[in-house]
């Protein structure tokens, strides 16, 4: 396996062409949902392409016109970040440009980073910005794009402000890139920069002189490994879930109604906004309103199998924490593609031993209660909890007992094609990474398969791979 030695070859600023600023985008304020980001890392996300037909110098040039072009769709993102006299931060649309890297690994070959093992330290070197916190962005740009060339394939890999997006926001901004890379003339797309919502507050986020910290250790050790579930895997989970809860009657009829509900919904946001599965997981969908669903079932055997492999006491209370995407919760809705963070954490509580002794349908029913009760009422008191005590995100696993689940496996990550074909893999950087950080990405088949990325400590990790109940459903990637 190699070791690391990605270089870089150059750096520079890109910019929006010239005039091409919205005039009625010039500032936007920080929202509820953004300030709490800022002591969090950038996102750092990419996708994996096998080799372009044309030189990597026609191809940078290209990719730097397309970001360009991105960015005078996304004006925020070429701006940086601006505390005003009251102490409430804004983003200055002042055209200041992103970063953009180009790299070279060509020692580092496709079958290097497909292991199915843990995912190689190097692939962290695809990014930059490392340890960079949102904060940061008060002078450093809000977002930047490598690309690496590898010994047989390339990598971008995209990095953008935490405060400034989630990850709706996020992927909405990457498609619009490899878009324009494509050839296309327009953005399909355009983002909704309106900031008249809930989240819109007076209330003011107070900073330690310096600014934040993150709130987690980066130095302790961990492994991560990618695990693939196949859609028949994950409908046999959901079968498991459902058959042992008092719901399970009703499954088939649901199944039905759910399916038809959540595909209008799909089809109005293009399969984005954080749904999960045709049965949505985030979806809040009335349809059906007592089946857990797919993407419930497999993060309740994710929640059952860790707790067992950090053998806890049966009395420690365990929490899996998971961000939805709260566009479609509200009333009114938000435009599904809102600009910028519409994400609140919901936090379900079992005792280890209760979540272990019972079935899996006991822990699944759990998320689902606290996933279909995040409605309108229950976004709208969580601003207002916010504005009474403005804090920071308390991103990390504090108690050695908790999983926190972010991304989402309905995000359109493999709708980046450049021009030459889909992703063939979705990895990300360092950022935001502790024991019991999981990210969800859809499987590259598509049809409801689902990759965890999953980052433990090592000796809880050695006990995940040794646990039969979980590994029984995961299968192999397969590269078409």
């Amino acid at each position: 396996m190699p070791s690391s030695s990605t270089t870089v070859v150059s750096k520079c600023t890109v910019i929006p062409p010239l005039k091409s600023t919205p005039a009625a985008v010039k500032t936007l304020k920080l929202s509820v949902s953004d300030l709490p980001m800022l002591s969090c890392h950038y996102i750092q996300k990419g996708v994996l392409l096998s080799r372009p037909p044309y030189s990597s110098i026609d191809l940078i040039t290209f990719l730097k016109h397309s970001l360009s072009l991105a960015l005078s769709h996304f004006p925020a993102l070429a701006g940086r970040l601006v505390t005003d006299p009251t102490g409430h931060i804004h983003i200055s649309c002042n055209d200041a440009g992103v970063e953009f890297i180009h790299a070279k690994a060509g020692h580092i070959f496709l079958r290097d980073i497909l292991t199915s093992g843990d995912v190689p330290e190097f692939v962290k070197e695809f990014f930059p910005f490392d340890n960079t916190i949102s904060y940061s962005g008060h002078s450093r740009p809000l977002a930047a794009v490598q690309f690496t060339e590898l010994a047989d394939a390339v990598f971008i890999g995209c990095v953008v402000n935490h405060a400034v997006t989630d990850g709706t926001s996020f992927w909405h901004f990457f498609n619009t890139l490899a878009e324009f890379c494509k050839g296309a003339q327009k953005i399909s797309n355009p983002p909704d920069f309106s900031r008249k919502t809930v989240f819109n507050s007076p209330a003011v986020l107070k900073f330690p002189t310096g600014g934040p910290k993150v709130t987690f250790s980066g130095d302790v050790p961990l492994r991560e490994r990618v695990f693939h579930f196949s859609r028949e895997a994950i409908l046999k989970l959901k079968q498991r879930a459902n058959s042992s809860t008092s719901n399970a009657a009703a499954v088939n009829l649901i199944e039905v109604l759910g399916k038809q509900g959540n595909d209008h919904w799909k089809a109005a946001v293009n399969g984005d906004g954080g749904v999960t599965n045709n049965d949505d997981l985030k979806s809040g969908n009335k349809t059906a309103p007592f089946e857990v669903s797919s993407f419930q079932s497999l993060s309740a055997q994710l929640w059952r199998s860790v707790t067992r492999a950090r053998n806890l006491p049966p009395s420690k209370m365990t929490t899996f924490r998971m961000a939805v995407n709260c566009r479609h919760r509200l009333e009114p809705r938000l435009h599904p593609y809102y600009f910028g963070n519409a994400i609140q954490s919901i936090p379900t509580l079992a005792p280890a031993g209760e979540l272990l002794a019972n079935d899996l349908g006991w822990g699944a029913d759990l998320l689902h209660k606290n996933v279909v009760a995040h409605g309108d009422a229950t976004v709208r008191k969580g601003v207002a909890n916010w504005e009474k005590d403005p804090r920071l995100f308390p991103l990390g696993n504090f108690d050695g007992a908790s999983i926190t689940m972010g991304s989402s496996p309905r995000f359109p990550m493999y709708n980046n094609d450049f021009g030459w074909g889909r992703p063939l893999a979705i990895r990300s950087g360092k950022a935001n990474k502790f024991d019991g950080k999981i990210s969800a990405f859809p499987g590259r088949e598509g049809n409801g398969t689902v990759d965890l990325e999953v980052v433990l400590a090592p000796e809880t990790m050695a006990g995940l791979e040794k646990d039969e109940e979980f590994m029984q459903y995961v299968s192999e990637i397969i590269i078409m």
